[in-house]
């Protein structure tokens, strides 16, 4: 695998030397990451070359990676790992999307988006 410089990996940072996002969905998939490697779902290494994978395919793609999609590469390589790993079936990351895409189109603009309980 092609080797990305170190600098395709910083996370945007405040003058406090902090994360920033610029969505809410962006820091809970930065969250569920480290939660996830907390628990030893898969090491720094693994998390790097698929971050660097979506990357690079973005880029193929034609993506000039200006750092205004970095967090849904980020996100993308979230979705892969977990599944690669065994950790939610493909099924059940596509109905879960389905879910918070309806619930967006539901959801009137400025509003928080929130899932349906099952039963609702």
């Amino acid at each position: 695998m092609t080797q990305l410089p170190p600098e395709m990996f910083s996370i945007p940072r405040d003058e406090a030397g902090g994360p920033v996002f610029e969505e809410p969905w962006q820091a809970q998939a930065f969250a569920m990451t480290l939660k996830l490697h907390d628990r030893g779902a898969f090491s720094w290494p693994e998390w790097a070359d698929y971050l660097a994978r979506e990357i690079q395919v973005a880029q193929a793609r034609g993506d000039p990676d200006l750092g205004d999609t970095y967090y849904a590469h980020w996100l993308a390589a979230l979705e892969h790992i977990v599944a690669d790993k065994g950790l939610v079936g493909a099924g059940d990351l596509a109905r879960r999307k389905d879910q918070w895409a309806e619930a967006a189109r539901d959801t009137p603009h400025g509003q928080p988006i929130e899932l349906r309980r099952p039963n609702s």
